[in-house]
């Protein structure tokens, strides 16, 4: 049995354009959004899901994502999360969150995603200024930022997120700072901060813009996160801050190496089936079009030697680190296989022991991919 609970995600892949900088599974909308053969196939596919690996237990979270979901109607939402319900009980306090965009067309639907039983927002705003979001392709302005998080509080979204970015094209660390301090006036529960990157297969990484210098990034995110922490704002993942308690336990599963679903073109899962022997990760049809025409998809089960990478790759993403305890339990595996990668860095002094758990120094955490790289099979 998993140590925690089942969590669903459900990939949306429209948008309506395509960013400069996106590499997840998204697709500019051209024609009339399929929704209601869509919700038919995401059904179908979570049924094939639970009867193929006798899923049994209840959702702790679902997080519905993109692309752009918030481009559904409420009613296909609506039907949608019934659908998911007869198949699947939800735990009292299960938490629903949908990515949104913040354009006006999107946000004057809040209250009715708010009335359906979705419970948290996450809003794309990247940046309030309108030049840094012309640099960005967005197709919303600074003012319809704040006016989407303004309407999250009025229809009665009390936890929601906002997503920024730093180091952006031509920008500035006043900039940046000006974008946290208005994010934090907008009172969001939850903040996601995060560095642009160049990743393959975006029009950014064939036509690279010119990136703010190393020196200046990292002093802006210094700068930031000191702002964030004055705020209460704590720091509990790579990219994530959020106030006390208010943690998207979403995705706080993926990264302690929990089970999820999921469903949805090209949409991603991890399950624990037979401890120590079975944890296997899933990959549905990325195309949209072929998704809703065919039922393949890809299964792989995580090699053993493998095990204790794949569960650091998620878990020293957390401030709070790991327990060997969880260690052995979530993969099957005895502590012992951590080494001898795990004397090493707290050696070198990129790891820190504390009260039988693990975590990152400040100096592992500023370089994980080389702490990561110690436990390489």
């Amino acid at each position: 049995m998993s140590l925690y609970p089942l969590s669903l995600y459900i990939h949306i892949p429209w948008c309506l354009k395509k960013c400069p900088y996106c590499d997840f599974n998204s697709h500019a909308v051209k024609d009339a959004i399929p929704e209601n053969h869509y919700i038919d196939c995401l059904l179908a596919d979570l049924a094939r899901d639970i009867a193929r690996y006798q899923v049994t237990r209840p959702l702790h979270s679902i997080f519905i994502g993109g692309g752009t979901p918030s481009l559904f109607s409420p009613e296909a939402m609506n039907r949608l999360l019934r659908g998911v319900e007869k198949q699947l009980d939800f735990s009292v306090d299960i938490e629903i969150t949908m990515e949104a965009n913040p354009s006006t067309f999107e946000f004057e639907k809040f209250a009715e995603f708010r009335a359906i039983g979705i419970n948290r927002l996450s809003i794309g705003v990247q940046s309030f200024d309108n030049s840094l979001l012309s640099e960005l392709g967005r197709v919303h302005n600074g003012k319809e930022a704040i006016s989407a998080a303004e309407m999250a509080h009025k229809v009665g979204f009390e936890n929601f997120n906002l997503d920024l970015m730093f180091g952006l094209p031509k920008s500035t660390l006043s900039q940046t700072e000006n974008d946290i301090r208005t994010a934090i006036a907008l009172e969001p529960t939850h903040l996601s901060f995060y560095q642009l990157t160049l990743e393959p297969n975006t029009y950014f990484y064939r036509y690279p813009p010119v990136l703010p210098s190393d020196e200046l990034i990292f002093n802006t995110q210094q700068h930031c996160q000191k702002i964030l922490a004055e705020h209460d704002y704590a720091q509990y993942e790579v990219s994530a801050y959020s106030l006390n308690g208010k943690q998207c336990r979403h995705n706080l599963n993926y990264w302690q190496f929990g089970d999820y679903l999921g469903i949805g073109a090209g949409a991603h899962g991890k399950l624990s089936l037979e401890l120590p022997t079975q944890i296997i990760r899933t990959q549905k049809n990325k195309h949209p079009e072929r998704y809703q025409q065919e039922n393949d998809f890809i299964e792989n089960a995580i090699e053993m030697v493998d095990l204790p990478l794949e569960f650091l790759m998620n878990h020293l993403r957390l401030k709070a680190g790991f327990s060997l305890a969880h260690y052995e339990i979530a993969t099957g595996l005895n502590a012992k296989t951590l080494e001898p990668a795990l004397s090493d860095c707290l050696k070198k002094g990129l790891l820190i022991e504390n009260e039988g758990g693990y975590r990152c120094s400040e100096h592992g955490w500023n370089f994980l991919d080389n702490v990561l790289e110690t436990f390489l099979p």
